[in-house]
Parts: structure tokens; C-alpha cells; sequence
């Protein structure tokens, strides 16, 4: 295995690559002969984005998607040889930044792209833009109808080149595509009216590559799926069971003890034991990204068994109720929050229902103090 820094922490998050490439490998199929330009953004959705995107590049992926420019600079700075589209609507300051590191911004404002322009001229460059056109998510993005004159005003600044005509679904991952179908109706009458002018046209999300093949363009742009985790339970298409998860999250067990029935146990005293009980604290906490909305109402994996969360779970440590592991269970002993022991799994979607949200949120709100470790 090979880590990021703080690597000896107890707590970590372990990325398997092989599980990676499997995934990039299935979406590649869907995608036909269309290049993937994955996206890399929130940490590369919780996964540790130094380690995601070197691996990327090692597999020829020459094009990541990032949420904004100082994503894109930090991997640029750590030696990541990519391009980066920068996915997020921006503010004119950070033109400088995109012109000097090569990035590829979306822009749905005219103020952004003159500052580009002026970015570009100062730097005797030529930024190349993707225009976000809003079919239907509305975020960000023009209306299809303002599309020519947008262009028209590209056209006549200095250092710039639209290269991408985009848009984003907000609903490719639900069982009726109606809404979808539209947007790709939209999107595609603005692609037609555009071909000579544009060099890539993208559209696909994970959700669209598996129920939606009508929408690959030249490009997709998955995200979720990328790291083995599934849009929605609402996808059609039976491949996507083939999706490998390529987190885990674990920690270890630092103390353990006996206490009597009746014990108040953490802040608040939210849990008191009903019978005597083996307690093992784990150093993990919301300020790793266990939620503290979880407390006693998770399971963690120790020696094969589930084994309840008990107490309020506080920012650094929570404790578990190990009393049926007497015997079988000493400190040093592996706890899985994400994952599979033994026979056990725990899934970053169970936790996202028991929650009630949704598979991204979890992975992403893992604390960035947790190391990731590549397991090769």
C-alpha cells in the first residue's frame, strides 16, 4: 500500500485501485469509443484527489473535471499532467489563475469571459472555454435561445476559444426519463446549430451513461460511478451492478473497558448500558465525517459482527458496545465503517438511508485529516 501523508493514523480511508480501473473500464464500454473526462471534484468525492487523479493519468485519462480553479492548481502544483475543465460558474478574479495554469473554465457570463480575455492578452495566451448552456437543471448556464449571441460575443475578444458546448441533468438518475429526454432535445437543437463552431459537445453523467446512451455526445463526464457507487437504486440498466465500491473506511480500537448496567456513556449520557457491557472507543468522530446525526443508530463491523454505536459520537472519538465479542476482541483491532470483514458489509449507501440522504454526501464528508492510503 502506498499513503498520503499522516499514513500511521489509526483512521484511514483506503482507495483500491484495481476497483478503479474496473469501474473506468465498465464506463469506457458504455461510453463506446468517447473519451471519459472523470470528475475529480470535493477530493475526488471524498476519495482522496492526489491519489485518484495521479492513477487517472497513469491509465491515459488526460482530461479530469474539477469544481473550481484552486482544485485544479493544487494537482497541477503536485504534478498531475492534466487538463482541467473547471466545472463551477466563477468569479472574473479567478481569470488570472485559469490563463496561467492552462485550466478550461465553464463560463455562462459575459464578465468572465472578458476577463479571460484580458487574462489572456496580458499573458500573450489563448484560454480555451466551455460554454454551459442550461437546459433544465437551473443552476447555472444561458438559456438555449441566447446561445448565438453569446457566441457572437466570444467571437470578438481576443484570446479565447470556446472548445466545449455543455449542459448538466438534474434527473437522468430517476426511472422516468420524460424530463431528461427534453433536456436532450434541448440540448441537441443547440448542438446542431453549433457543430462548426464548438469542438466538443458533453452532456452524459454516470446516470445518463447507464440509462440514457441517446445522450453521449464527444464527451461524458462521470462522476459517481467512477468511484464504484451507484447515481440512484432508480437506474435501469442491470450493469450497474458491475460498479466496485473503491472506498473503505476504517479505524482501530484504542481502549477497552467494563462498565456495569445502568453506565451513562459520552456527552450527555444520550446512552445508558442495560446490562454489563464491553465498551471499545475507536478515534473517530465528526470531525472525520462521522456524522453526529449518527449516534446510536450505527453499526460498525469488529471481528465479523455488527456491533452498535453507543453514546453521542463526539468530534474525535465514539465508542461501541463489543460485549459479544468477550474474549475475541483486544485494542488494535480493525472496526470497518465502509466495507467488508469477514462475511459483514457496510455500504456507504446504508449509511446514506439511514440518514436519509444520499451515497455522495457520505463519501464526501470525509474529513480531509483522514488519510487515504492506495491499495495497489
Amino acid at each position: 500500500m502506498s499513503a498520503e501523508p499522516r499514513a500511521g493514523h489509526p483512521t484511514q480511508v483506503r482507495i483500491h485501485l484495481a476497483r478503479l480501473t474496473a469501474n473506468l473500464r465498465l464506463l469506457q464500454e458504455l461510453a463506446g469509443g468517447r473519451p471519459l473526462w472523470p470528475a475529480i471534484k470535493a477530493n475526488a468525492y471524498g476519495h482522496g484527489a492526489h491519489l485518484v487523479a495521479r492513477h487517472l493519468a497513469g491509465l491515459g485519462y488526460r482530461t479530469l473535471c474539477v469544481a473550481h480553479a484552486a482544485e485544479a492548481v493544487e494537482l497541477k502544483q503536485a504534478g498531475v499532467d492534466a487538463t482541467f475543465v473547471v466545472l463551477s460558474a466563477a468569479l472574473p478574479e479567478s481569470a488570472e489563475a485559469c490563463v496561467e495554469h492552462g485550466l478550461e473554465p465553464v463560463v455562462c457570463t459575459a464578465e468572465m469571459v472578458e476577463a479571460l480575455s484580458r487574462a489572456a492578452a496580458r499573458a500573450g495566451r489563448r484560454v480555451a472555454l466551455h460554454l454551459k448552456v442550461d437546459t433544465g437543471m437551473g443552476r447555472i448556464g444561458i438559456r438555449p435561445g441566447e446561445v448565438a449571441r453569446f457566441l457572437e460575443r466570444c467571437r470578438e475578444l481576443p484570446g479565447v476559444r470556446v472548445r466545449g458546448l455543455m449542459s448538466h441533468f438534474p434527473r437522468a438518475d430517476e426511472a422516468d426519463k420524460a424530463y431528461s429526454r427534453a433536456q436532450l432535445e434541448a440540448f441537441r437543437r443547440v448542438a446542431d446549430a453549433t457543430t462548426r463552431e464548438v469542438e466538443v459537445r458533453h452532456l452524459a453523467n454516470s446516470a445518463a451513461l447507464f440509462d440514457l446512451p441517446e445522450a453521449l455526445f464527444d464527451a461524458a463526464r462521470p462522476g459517481i460511478a467512477v468511484y464504484g457507487l451507484a447515481p440512484s437504486p432508480s437506474l435501469a440498466s442491470p450493469r450497474v451492478c458491475e460498479l466496485r465500491p473503491v472506498l473503505e473506511w476504517t479505524t482501530r480500537i484504542t481502549f477497552l473497558k467494563e462498565v456495569p448496567a445502568g453506565t451513562g456513556l459520552s456527552y450527555g449520557h444520550a446512552f445508558h448500558t442495560r446490562q454489563p457491557s464491553l465498551i471499545a472507543t475507536i478515534p473517530l468522530g465528526y470531525g472525520d465525517g462521522l456524522a453526529r446525526s449518527l449516534s446510536n443508530r450505527l453499526e460498525v463491523l469488529v471481528g465479523g459482527l455488527r456491533c452498535p454505536q453507543v453514546g453521542r459520537i463526539t468530534m474525535d472519538q465514539s465508542l461501541v458496545d463489543v460485549s459479544a465479542l468477550r474474549g475475541r476482541v483486544a485494542t488494535g483491532d480493525e472496526v470497518v465503517v465502509i466495507g467488508r470483514q469477514g462475511g459483514e458489509e457496510q455500504t456507504a449507501d446504508e449509511l446514506a438511508r439511514t440518514l436519509g440522504t444520499i451515497n455522495y454526501e457520505i463519501v464526501t464528508a470525509i474529513a480531509h485529516r483522514v488519510p487515504r492510503v492506495a491499495v495497489e
